[in-house]
C-alpha cells in the first residue's frame, strides 16, 4: 500500500511506547494498526449514526401512526392473536 497521506498526532509517550511495544510483541507494523483502528472506528460510528436514524424514523413513524388513530390496545392484539392461534389449531 503506498501512502497517499501523512497523518501527524500528538499522545503521551508512555501512550506511544506502550503501542509501539504492543504492535512489535504482535509481530505487525504499528501504522497497519492504527489503520485497523480507524476503520474500526469509522465503521462503529458510522453505524451508530445510521441505528440512530433508524430509530428516529420508527418513531416518526409510530407518532403519525398514533396521530392518525392507527393503534390498539394490547388486550385487542392478544385476543386476536388467542382467536388466530385457535382457529389455525381447528
Amino acid at each position: 500500500m503506498t501512502a497517499k497521506a501523512v497523518f501527524t498526532m500528538k499522545l503521551e509517550p508512555g501512550l506511544r511506547d506502550a503501542f509501539m511495544a504492543e504492535a512489535a510483541a504482535a509481530d505487525r507494523p504499528a501504522a497497519q494498526l492504527i489503520r485497523e483502528l480507524m476503520r474500526a472506528y469509522i465503521e462503529k460510528s458510522r453505524a451508530s449514526r445510521e441505528y440512530k436514524e433508524f430509530m428516529r424514523r420508527k418513531a416518526e413513524t409510530a407518532r403519525a401512526d398514533i396521530s392518525a388513530g392507527r393503534v390498539h390496545a394490547s388486550e385487542e392484539i392478544e385476543a386476536a392473536l388467542a382467536a388466530r392461534y385457535e382457529a389455525s389449531q381447528e
